[in-house]
């Protein structure tokens, strides 16, 4: 690096520095003061931790610029001092955290009348929120100090910097305790009730739309901790206020106070939504399409303060607040379905999706208000609002599929697992107490109530065939398909799926019995052959998906020219969004270039990964051939050849010299040494300090004997077994003259042998030896 070498020219910073007359102004117009603050240049931060600075630079973020300049430069000074005050520096923090009168600076901000300027607002907010997280004690009990904290964040609550005030507070004190001690200062200023009040219809929409957005990120804030942070013997005090009746009543009071309107009933929801908010796990169906993110049980409380006020959404269903006509690329839209009632029919699906003691009541509630019917009314008539498709989609599969984020079907699950009996109960009380269907709870009682009424009182099978036929109808005429035809096929596909599994198929069943029998049959044939062919239709396998199909001979050619298909697919591969890991699969591998031995272990880390699955405990024909074939033994073939795979037994046995050591003759010896090599030897060998003595079957001839001496005769290929020899070795010197001999010389040597000349070595003539 070339500054390594100090040959980069010094800074003009350094030279402003050395001036006894620099002042604050013509540093920050310097471009690289910023960089040599992160980089801690000891003499600017001594500069500018003077209290004359700090003063300056505190000024700068919250107070207006003066008018007659151009935006750039107007606040390119205060954006300047707002990161130089935020980069994090130990120094810049301990000096504007610990300094009263700076936090006092800084606090005065909010006592500005309403609006605030969003560029300074977020100045602020970055700036003290930096102090909450690195300050926190100091920040805390000033804050803390200032009986109108809360009420100037909320009145200035329509800048969303404001929101982010908030936020810190909630989300960055550490440790526990004092995030717990934080959340009990909040919750007694009743910052809970005080932001609900604020989603009013008197109320502007900015204040609303940024109460609920702050409401929302609230809820959320507080479970992801308290799921995190199980050490917390309390629970959250923020939490439990919003989750309780009474102020989920004081929400829907104001949504439904006075003139409704658009703004105060979608912001309203959306709490209520976030309320309600659980994760619904991938479920072997086709109704998996908007999954929430966290896994949180729904509160009774929520449900049992939405009931009663369930009559004023179903009647905005009806009537929502006006809107003006709308102009489509189909034309023009007279009567928009609007967001209200968008946000209702997302209301619908959560309720339906929700799984609590209370869920029993919202189930009968929406029956007898016959909400669903409407529901399916709107999805026919506003045949291009996807938004809409979706959410009535949602509320057909948690009808057909009770607690479905619960009870993770499985395939063939035709009801609730039973309950296991105690281990200790005898049999015939165990037989008695277990149910064979489940238990018939309120829950239940309210599922099935849900079911029939989809299938009676909303007609949802006449109202899928006869769309249907319509829509096959305006096809063939040239008309376009209709927009809805795509989420109906998915509410067939559901019907389909539950008609055969999950926890109310034997209702749905006898539900599609009751029919008429003209639409029995209608029903049928279209899941026989309509909805079969556009389900096979739907999963052909584009070109580039990457999933080629089989194909045969006998497979339909393409209706293009090969040539075609391959432009096609070349043109698809050429604009492929260049993706982060782009690079890395194109062209060759890496691993192709480098050494083999580099990657072989990742050969052998594979094998870990294989799971072989082996019934070792079945018996099946082919093991007990395989055992017969095995015990058979291979016969040798009829020549003179050994049988390398002969059960042979090694014998050990000492090795000496031709002269008689215990008073026995060559002749003896060579005859022992046959006699070896044609017998089995007894079990009697024995074996201490590495030696093995072999002892012949005959008592009286137990003597030594050299098993190679007679390994030059024709019957020498009748040992049949490795001989380990211990005999001794010559080691008298040669006398003058004599060639030397390394190993020694047996006295007897073989008949065959021919003499060796003096002074050099034969190696043909070794006899092996053994150490």
């Amino acid at each position: 690096m070339f500054w390594k070498f100090d040959l980069i020219t010094s800074s003009h910073l350094e030279a402003l520095l050395d001036k006894e007359d620099v002042t604050l102004s013509e540093l920050l117009d310097e471009d690289d003061v910023l960089q040599e603050c992160k980089a801690q240049n000891r003499r600017l931060l001594q500069f500018l931790c003077q209290d004359q600075c700090m003063q300056e630079l505190v000024r700068m973020i919250t107070t207006e610029p003066p008018a007659g300049i151009e935006d750039i430069k107007r606040f390119k000074f205060p954006n300047i001092a707002c990161e130089l005050l935020t980069c994090d520096v130990g120094v810049i923090n301990d000096k504007l955290g610990n300094e009263e009168p700076l936090l006092e600076t800084l606090y005065a901000f909010l006592e500005q009348p309403s609006p605030l300027n969003p560029l300074l607002a977020s100045f602020f907010s970055k700036t003290i929120g930096n102090l909450i997280t690195r300050k926190t004690e100091q920040v805390l009990g000033f804050l803390r100090r200032k009986e109108g904290f809360l009420s100037l964040v909320l009145k200035h609550i329509d800048t969303s910097a404001m929101m982010d005030v908030l936020l810190r507070l909630i989300s960055c004190v550490e440790p526990p305790p004092l995030r717990l001690e934080t959340l009990t200062w909040l919750n007694d200023a009743k910052l809970a009730q005080r932001l609900i009040e604020l989603i009013h219809p008197e109320r502007d929409d900015e204040r609303q739309s940024n109460a609920s957005q702050t409401l929302c990120d609230i809820i959320r804030l507080s479970r992801d901790q308290a799921n995190q942070l199980q050490e917390m013997s309390q629970p959250d005090p923020l939490l439990t206020v919003l989750e309780s009746q009474e102020c989920v009543e004081q929400l829907l009071q104001n949504m439904f106070s006075g003139e409704r309107t658009e703004s105060c009933i979608v912001n309203g929801i959306q709490v209520l939504l976030t309320l309600l908010e659980i994760r619904r796990p991938v479920v072997d169906g086709v109704m998996d399409a908007q999954g929430f993110e966290r896994s949180y049980t729904v509160n009774s409380s929520i449900l049992l303060a939405i009931q009663p006020h369930l009559t004023h959404f179903h009647q905005l269903l009806l009537e929502p607040p006006k809107r003006s006509p709308m102009l489509t690329s189909l034309g023009v839209l007279e009567e928009p379905l609007g967001n209200t009632r968008l946000h209702v029919a997302r209301l619908v699906a959560s309720l339906l999706y929700t799984s609590s003691s209370s869920h029993a009541v919202v189930a009968q509630e929406l029956c007898r208000l016959n909400t669903m019917d409407l529901l399916l009314d709107l999805f026919f008539k506003y045949t291009w609002n996807n938004f809409l498709h979706l959410q009535v989609e949602l509320c057909v599969a948690a009808i057909l599929r009770p607690c479905a984020h619960e009870m993770r079907l499985q395939p063939g699950l035709a009801a609730q697992d039973k309950p296991t009996p105690p281990q200790d109960a005898p049999p015939d009380q165990s037989a008695a107490e277990t149910p064979s269907e489940p238990a018939v709870t309120p829950e239940n009682t309210a599922h099935s109530l849900m079911v029939t009424h989809l299938f009676q009182q909303c007609h949802l099978v006449q109202r899928i065939l006869d769309a249907w036929e319509e829509n096959d109808k305006i096809q063939i005429a040239g008309g376009m398909r209709r927009g809805y035809m795509g989420h109906l096929t998915r509410i067939a596909n559901t019907i389909v799926h539950n008609l055969e599994k999950g926890p109310v198929h034997t209702q749905i069943n006898t539900l599609i019995a009751e029919l008429s029998e003209d639409c029995r049959g209608r029903w049928v044939t279209f899941v026989d052959q309509t909805l079969s062919e556009t389900n096979r239709r739907n999963t052909i396998d584009l070109i580039g998906s990457g999933h080629p199909r089989p194909c045969s001979e006998d497979d339909m050619e393409s209706p293009f020219p090969k040539e075609l298909t391959l432009q096609q697919a070349f043109s698809d591969y050429q604009i492929q969004q260049m993706t982060a890991n782009f690079v890395d699969q194109f062209g060759f591998n890496d691993e192709e270039f480098t050494d083999h031995d580099d990657s072989i272990g990742a050969t052998f880390d594979r094998i870990a990964e294989i799971n072989i699955n082996i019934d070792a405990g079945q018996d099946t024909a082919n093991t007990a051939a395989f055992e017969a074939c095995s015990k058979e033994r291979i016969q040798p073939f009829d020549d003179d050849e050994e049988d390398i795979w002969e059960e042979k037994e090694i014998k050990f046995a000492t090795q000496t010299k031709s002269r008689n050591r215990f008073g026995g003759s060559q002749s003896s010896q060579g005859q022992a040494a046959s006699q070896a090599s044609e017998r089995t030897a007894a079990p009697g060998t024995e074996t201490a300090g590495g030696k093995a003595e072999c002892f012949s079957e005959e008592g009286d001839d137990s003597k030594d004997f050299d098993p190679f001496l007679s390994l030059g005769e024709s019957d020498a290929t009748k040992c049949s077994g490795w001989v380990a020899n211990f005999g001794e070795v010559n080691s008298k010197a040669p006398a003058a003259g004599v060639g030397f001999s390394a190993w020694g010389s047996p006295d007897c040597q073989p008949a065959a042998a021919e003499v060796e000349e003096k002074g050099w070595a034969k190696f043909t003539d070794f006899q092996p030896f053994c150490w």
